[in-house]
């Protein structure tokens, strides 16, 4: 089946292709070996686009899976996101990395804070002894949508910031979440004994401020009402609402879509969007 990979007719080499899939990860060395023994460009290319389909079938699945698993981890979902551009990222750095900072957190917290004194531990924290930065969405700056750049780095955008800071609270048994406000990604610090099965009440969102995870900023109920009249977009109870470890994995990964949206990358395009499409 090898030698039929620079077969000029599509058709063959796409027969070839698909039947070589089936072979799953266990066919990757020997494309890679292949590849290395193989002077011809083109074919090279055919190769590459191979252990490329590959990965992303393998990676379908893994998604799939977390995706049906009862309480879906936030990190290791970011991670799968992640695996789509280094499918051989291991989980095991950023999650040593990540507990680190939860224990250093942890060492400083007590009882005794209010919840805004605990968010400035976690502020001084994350953004001052980790040192993470952040700057708005850019579709040009594709790394920072991949968590194990994001910690390398320590420079993400406020989908990956916010997921390590959501994170590290779940970790440490503080009650902060993503909410569903329009064109932001925000997250909001919820009253303790707030039971998330019960219908929003227009009039309570239980939640006592909001934090900006690109540097750490505290906003209130009002600054936020501010926000929505300035867009004119109508206060909705569900913009309110925690988003599901799903929701969020499902956004970071069709925000990554669109950092290929040229001609030459739209297949990845393609492949991002209905990634985030089995998590619906």
């Amino acid at each position: 089946m090898f030698h039929l990979l620079d077969d000029p007719d599509q058709e063959v080499f796409d027969t070839v292709a698909n039947k070589i899939l089936l072979f799953g990860k266990e066919i990757i060395p020997n494309l890679e070996h292949l590849w290395e023994t193989t002077y011809d460009e083109s074919i090279q290319e055919r190769i590459e686009l191979l252990i490329h389909r590959v990965h992303y079938q393998d990676l379908q699945e893994a998604v799939r899976i977390w995706g049906n698993t009862g309480t879906q981890d936030l990190v290791q979902g970011a991670i799968l996101a992640a695996r789509y551009q280094y499918p051989d990222l291991a989980a095991q750095q950023v999650n040593t990395e990540i507990e680190r900072i939860k224990r250093n957190i942890w060492l400083e917290l007590n009882n005794y804070l209010t919840p805004l004194e605990q968010i400035n531990v976690l502020n001084s924290m994350i953004y001052n002894y980790f040192g993470l930065k952040g700057e708005e969405v850019s579709y040009q700056r594709k790394n920072q949508f991949f968590l194990n750049q994001v910690m390398e780095a320590k420079k993400g955008n406020p989908i990956t910031n916010g997921i390590i800071y959501q994170s590290l609270c779940s970790m440490l048994d503080l009650p902060v979440y993503a909410v569903n406000i329009p064109r932001q990604f925000i997250l909001a610090y919820f009253d303790t004994f707030y039971d998330f099965t019960e219908p929003t009440d227009p009039g309570d969102y239980r939640i006592l401020f909001f934090i900006d995870p690109i540097q750490g900023q505290i906003y209130t109920q009002q600054d936020v009402e501010t926000y929505f009249k300035r867009v004119n977009v109508p206060q909705l109870p569900e913009y309110y609402k925690p988003m599901s470890n799903q929701r969020i994995i499902q956004f970071l990964i069709s925000e990554l879509a669109k950092c290929f949206r040229n001609d030459k990358e739209q297949y990845k395009f393609d492949e991002l969007n209905n990634l985030s499409q089995i998590l619906e």
